[in-house]
C-alpha cells in the first residue's frame, strides 16, 4: 500500500506487478474499494504493473465534504499518476470506474494507452434513485450502509453465483458497509450528474465495452451505447450481474488481457 498526498487529504493506492512494464490503472465501483479486483491481479501482473486505489470516499483514502463530481475523480486519477511519474497507463474501470475512464478519455486521451469501461453506462439512472438513497445514507449513516450491503447482493450477483459463492459474495458486500456513508453520499451525487452521452465521440484511444447479460444496475444497452458511440470500440458480454469481474472471474481476466496485449506496446 502507499499515500499519494493531495490538497485535501492522502489518496490510498497499491502497486504490483515487475517495474518497467507498461501500467494498468484499476478504479472500484462505487460502494467498493481496491480490493474488488483480488481476482484479477494474478493473470494482471504476468503483463502489467498493475495500478489499484481507492477512489475518493473509499477505502483508506480521503473523504471530503460532498457532493463530488466525475471531473474531480478523474483529476485524482491524474494527480495520482502525476505523484507516481507514470505519463500513459491502460484503464480500467467498473460501474462508476467506467464513468472516471470516460471522463478521462473525453478530457486527458494523451494520458491513456487504451481504455476498458465494466458494467457502467453514459448516464446511470436517473436523479430520482439517487437522491433519495444519498438522504437516507446522510440521514441515517453505518446503519444505512448495512442495509444498503445487503440489498446489493441481488444487484451485484445473480441468485445462482450468490448462493454458490456466498463467502466471496459476503468479501465484497462487506466493503458497502465499511464505506464512509459522507464518502459514498457523495460518490453517489457524482454518480447521478454524469451525463457523457454526448461526449463519447471524442475518446480516440482503442477501448473495451464489457457488460453483464443480468446486471440490472447498468444494462447491456447502456454498455452497447457506448460501443456505437465510440469509434472501434470492442464489446464483449458475460453471465454476471452488476461485478462481472467478481462473478465471470477467469473469463474475465482473459477477455481484459487479450484486449490489452493486442494494442501498440508505445
Amino acid at each position: 500500500m502507499g499515500r499519494v498526498q493531495l490538497a485535501e487529504g492522502e489518496l490510498n493506492y497499491q502497486l504490483d506487478g515487475p517495474q518497467g512494464a507498461p501500467v494498468l490503472v484499476l478504479s472500484n465501483s462505487l460502494g467498493t474499494d481496491l480490493n474488488m479486483w483480488a481476482s484479477q491481479i494474478p493473470a494482471f501482473t504476468e503483463h502489467f504493473q498493475v495500478l489499484r486505489y481507492d477512489t475518493r470516499g473509499h477505502g483508506q483514502s480521503l473523504v471530503t465534504d460532498g457532493p463530488y463530481c466525475i471531473e474531480q475523480l478523474g483529476g485524482d486519477v491524474l494527480a495520482l499518476l502525476d505523484a507516481l511519474h507514470i505519463e500513459r497507463v491502460h484503464f480500467c474501470g467498473l460501474s462508476m470506474g467506467g464513468l472516471i475512464g470516460q471522463w478521462l478519455g473525453i478530457h486527458a486521451g494523451a494520458r491513456l494507452r487504451s481504455l476498458v469501461l465494466c458494467n457502467t453506462a453514459a448516464k446511470i439512472a436517473e436523479p430520482s434513485v439517487w437522491n433519495p438513497r444519498i438522504d437516507t445514507v446522510l440521514r441515517d449513516g453505518a446503519a444505512a450502509m448495512a442495509g444498503l450491503r445487503d440489498a446489493s447482493i441481488a444487484r451485484w450477483f445473480t441468485p445462482d453465483f450468490a448462493q454458490a459463492h456466498p463467502a466471496q459474495a459476503k468479501r465484497i458486500t462487506d466493503m458497502l458497509a465499511a464505506t464512509s456513508p459522507q464518502g459514498y453520499a457523495a460518490n453517489c451525487a457524482a454518480v447521478r450528474d454524469a451525463d457523457f452521452r454526448d461526449q463519447l465521440g471524442a475518446i480516440a484511444v482503442p477501448t473495451l465495452v464489457i457488460a453483464g447479460t443480468e446486471d440490472a444496475v447498468t444494462p447491456p444497452s447502456g454498455s452497447r451505447f457506448i460501443q456505437q458511440h465510440v469509434a472501434g470500440a470492442h464489446y464483449a458480454e458475460f453471465h454476471a450481474a452488476h461485478l462481472s469481474n467478481v462473478q465471470a472471474g477467469d473469463a474475465f481476466s482473459q477477455c481484459v488481457l487479450d484486449f490489452l496485449l493486442a494494442q501498440p506496446s508505445l
